[in-house]
């Protein structure tokens, strides 16, 4: 059952309410914010390409990944930018290919360690001045978004996740035969959303947008 996964549930799963689940994610996604008269830029975020090369680049990160992590309202300093785009590309790139094509995350059936290639990603990056926990995050999702989840403190503290959050994720999404792995798909299909997002993204954002208040509408 979803309510025992390894991972506290944003509401509308603990609850089943498919309905408010579906608006939150239309709410994200689709909805225009009064402030600015457009969909949110995290919105952008999942099928950002704007030169075209995301598939061919997916071993390198690039000057497109640096403006995405923008659209997720974090930014990577000058000096880090130098540092990922030239003294440390090829390193980076032999950790991307350490890590491998993406995949969903519920299909790894080895646990997430200190030892696994993408945690010694995110270590590395944030090894990189300015490329803290959320940054390196929302860097490798970028490169692999079925695999990597992102965090943040907003839904580290939704998901209860604050002090680990890979390992107890991929455990949460293979729980129960992949029960919830399983359902965010679904969620996402109802609420007419491009295959582009991920199911781990829709976690990210119910968690996200029950972090910052975001009711449901009746």
């Amino acid at each position: 059952m979803l309510e025992n996964a390894p991972i506290r549930l944003p509401k509308v799963l603990r609850e089943g309410d498919d309905a408010a689940a579906i608006d939150i994610l239309r709410e994200y996604f689709t909805h225009q914010v009064d402030k600015t008269g457009h969909i949110r830029t995290g919105a952008r975020w999942d099928a950002w390409d704007p030169s075209g090369r995301r598939a061919a680049d997916a071993y390198v990160f690039t000057t497109d990944d640096l403006v995405a992590v923008t659209l997720l309202s974090v930014q990577v300093q000058a000096q880090g930018a130098w540092l990922l785009l030239g003294e440390r590309r090829d390193e980076m790139a032999a950790l991307l290919t350490d890590v491998g094509p993406d995949r969903d995350l519920a299909e790894e059936h080895d646990p997430m360690t200190a030892e696994s290639p993408a945690w010694q990603l995110e270590n590395a990056l944030r090894e990189i001045h300015g490329i803290g926990r959320t940054i390196a995050s929302k860097l490798i999702a970028r490169k692999r978004p079925r695999l990597y989840p992102i965090y943040d403190e907003v839904v580290g503290r939704q998901l209860g996740t604050k002090s680990a959050h890979l390992e107890p994720i991929r455990l949460a999404l293979r729980h129960d035969d992949g029960a919830l792995h399983h359902r965010l798909l679904d969620l996402r299909d109802r609420a007419s959303l491009d295959d582009s997002v991920p199911a781990l993204r829709v976690l990210d954002v119910l968690a996200w947008m029950q972090g910052k208040g975001y009711v449901a509408k009746p």
